[in-house]
């Protein structure tokens, strides 16, 4: 009998990915959308779509109602771990066997930053909630490169405020394809689990921009700027206030040589090296040309 995929966060970076991962797979995939107008296209895609909003317990109640196995990606925000303990709480009752979470890198009571923190609750949340469980906690996403490609293309730069730091950066599409790897295994395979999934190498923003220059056949510069400089341009494009605060707060463990590290967590998981930066530039080179 094939078992049923609860997918929450289904409209973000990697839930879309872990659905296309999973598209083959004998599994049923159920997703959660907070607003019934993102519904069509993933019941195009062949998902049972229900409507309901984390942050309302009341609302989940019907849609975990025959779910075995749940991935779990509330959205990042002060009220990540009440979204998370909702989803773990409408899951336990309804009868779930395992619940996979994506969690951030570094997560812990001391993290340098408050999304690691809140991270940190949910975690432990998890650990006691009764279910089989698997935590996986991705680096940098190299997707978040993508916010910097409208300046790449009209100026040939981009900006970050993390200075020369390195960071074990991982493409979003190896995260989806470790929690496919983990929600298709026995649940008791990975059970007690915490992966953490990063990239190749570390790399500076520098060495980006040396394979983005070689990727769009023109230079690409790479230009540090302070924390407030970044703060006012991440503002000024309607970033809310405290993702705005939450990522100078990464950037300035960046600088610290926080990220400098790598694990093979990845190839652990799927058998083979996770994708490099020269590879998510050259499969993203026309979201970087002038005409994108």
């Amino acid at each position: 009998m094939s078992r049923t995929i609860m997918i929450t966060g289904a409209t973000g970076t990697v839930s879309t990915l872990l659905m296309n991962a999973l598209r083959e797979a004998e599994v049923n995939l159920r997703v959660l959308v907070r607003d019934e107008s993102r519904a069509g296209a993933l019941r195009e895609q062949g998902a049972e779509v229900f409507v309901g909003d984390l942050g309302d317990p009341r609302s989940l109640t019907p849609a975990f109602d025959g779910v075995q196995d749940v991935w779990l990606l509330p959205p990042n925000g002060p009220r990540a771990p009440e979204n998370s303990m909702n989803v773990l709480w409408a899951a336990r009752r309804a009868g779930a066997e395992r619940v996979v979470r994506l969690s951030a890198v570094g997560s812990a009571y001391d993290a340098p930053t408050r999304s690691g923190r809140l991270h940190a609750l949910s975690d432990a949340e998890l650990e006691r909630c009764g279910m089989r469980w698997t935590i996986l906690r991705p680096h940098w996403f190299m997707q978040n490169l993508l916010n910097e490609a409208g300046d790449v293309a009209a100026t040939g730069t981009f900006s970050l405020n993390v200075s020369q730091a390195r960071v074990g950066m991982i493409d979003a599409r190896d995260i989806a394809e470790c929690a496919a790897r983990v929600l298709l295994d026995d649940p008791d395979r990975h059970h007690g689990r915490t992966y953490t999934l990063t990239g190749p190498r570390s790399v500076t923003f520098d060495e980006v921009a040396g394979h983005l220059s070689e990727a769009l056949g023109r230079k690409v510069t790479y230009l540090p700027v302070s924390d407030d400089a970044k703060r006012k341009t991440l503002l000024g494009h309607g970033v809310p206030e405290w993702i705005a605060d939450m990522l100078e707060e990464y950037a300035q463990a960046y600088v610290t040589g926080w990220g400098d590290f790598t694990t093979d967590a990845v190839a652990g998981l799927l058998g083979r090296p996770p994708r490099d930066v020269a590879d998510f530039v050259r499969d993203h080179a026309a979201a970087f040309t002038p005409d994108a």
